[in-house]
């Protein structure tokens, strides 16, 4: 652990030079107008574990749009305000940094949007999930590295302790459930044990959250270097399952969840796959019920019924000499995220080779001929076009129509005996 007095050269050392003449020139700024800014939330804790973060969020007690404003006419960056909540986006280049006019904060029922309004910093410190990302910086000239620490993080961080500000966090924002489970498995920390009392009394509040808001929380669950962790202490405290019972985080999920990352290499596997792979248990129906709660936009849903479509046809693609022309019409319907699910869950070398002819050869097989050459040779347009481009595509897959020659005598054999 630091020492309050070597923060200074440990962001120095930590994050990248420009962002550290771009804070100082911040804080210079904030200062000329009497304000005070100071870094806060991921980047602060980070320091003290020595994690690089991307994170970049900044707390003025003054006027943050204003404060935005002016950085952008000095980096020559675009602002973004998001007047509701006193708090501006600044972006330039590749970098984003986030500000925000310290505020408080209160809540008219457990999971509604927060009340703001103007505070201090320690207003806005208390604000926060948990109270190792309840800590700040200084960027004033003349204290620029000072460590503010109200609420205990640091000593948090020393303990590996994960532990809410006040009784009523949960109640107030149910989705810091998921962050605190999330943070607990991602830094190797465990949940402190009041924290982990009031965790399980507030899980129905959870209830009392909207559906987007939860798929939010699962989206960043998904992408996290190992989400099926997550997953198992969410189902080991009861938390997975308020999104459908039979949901698991088990050893299963683990295995598939580790063969999904080799198989993606040299990047991360999707959401999508990894939603395809915690979602395979259920049942269509219950897929459905899934969709709605979470609200998934249409690509997601797509994948995970195309899953649950595919299930069904499992015993059919279980049939060691399955024709090709039957694989592909099984399989031609399906996403190829939902063909990779598919291939992972299942523990069928025969399907997994099925799906593997089809990804990489079959579902670029086409026939040579199009519906401008059938019209040229008398097909009448409509649906004759489609059900002949049909039989060619069969007939090419079952290695009976290997060239354009063979196609077109194919056509002119059809079409006498019609």
């Amino acid at each position: 652990m630091l020492e309050a007095a070597n923060l200074r050269r440990q962001m120095v050392r930590q994050i990248p030079l420009d962002t550290i003449e771009f804070l100082e020139s911040a804080g210079l700024v904030a200062a000329n107008s009497g304000w005070r800014l100071y870094l806060v939330g991921g980047m602060v804790r980070d320091l003290f574990l020595n994690r690089k973060t991307v994170d970049l969020d900044l707390v003025v007690e003054g006027d943050a749009v204003n404060l935005a404003q002016r950085l952008a006419e000095i980096t020559g960056g675009k602002v973004v305000i998001h007047s509701r909540f006193g708090t501006a986006t600044l972006t330039w280049t590749d970098r984003r940094i986030d500000l925000a006019t310290a505020r408080a904060e209160s809540y008219a029922r457990p999971g509604a949007l927060p009340i703001v309004k103007a505070g201090s910093l320690v207003d806005d410190l208390f604000r926060r999930d948990f109270t190792v990302n309840a800590m700040a910086v200084d960027l004033s000239p003349g204290h620029w590295g000072n460590l503010i620490d109200p609420y205990g993080g640091r000593f948090d961080l020393s303990r590996k302790l994960i532990r809410i500000l006040h009784e009523k966090s949960f109640v107030d924002d149910a989705t810091r459930v998921w962050r605190a489970i999330r943070y607990e498995q991602r830094l190797g920390f465990h949940i402190e044990d009041i924290t982990l009392s009031l965790l399980k009394r507030d899980l129905p509040h959870l209830d009392s959250i909207s559906g987007d808001r939860i798929r939010h929380e699962m989206e960043l669950t998904l992408r996290e270097e190992y989400p099926e962790k997550v997953l198992r202490r969410a189902a080991e405290l009861g938390v997975l399952a308020k999104l459908h019972p039979d949901l698991k985080g088990n050893g299963w999920l683990k295995r598939k969840f580790e063969e999904a990352r080799q198989l993606s290499v040299p990047g991360r596997p999707s959401v999508s796959l990894y939603l395809a792979l915690l979602a395979y248990p259920l049942c269509a129906g219950d897929v459905e019920k899934l969709i709605a709660y979470l609200r998934l936009p249409r690509s997601l849903a797509h994948v995970l019924r195309n899953v649950a479509v595919l299930k069904g046809s499992l015993r059919a693609l279980a049939q060691p000499r399955l024709h090709p022309s039957r694989v592909y019409l099984l399989l031609n319907q399906s996403s190829p995220p939902a063909l990779a699910a598919l291939s992972i869950a299942t523990d069928s070398e025969v399907v997994r080779g099925h799906i593997r002819a089809y990804l990489e050869r079959l579902r670029y097989v086409k026939p040579a001929l199009t519906g401008d050459d059938l019209n040229k040779m008398g097909i009448a347009s409509g649906p004759q076009i489609g059900e002949v481009l049909r039989r060619l595509l069969e007939a090419k897959l079952a290695g009976k129509a290997k060239s354009r020659e063979e196609e077109e005598r194919l056509v002119g054999r059809w079409s006498r005996r019609t």
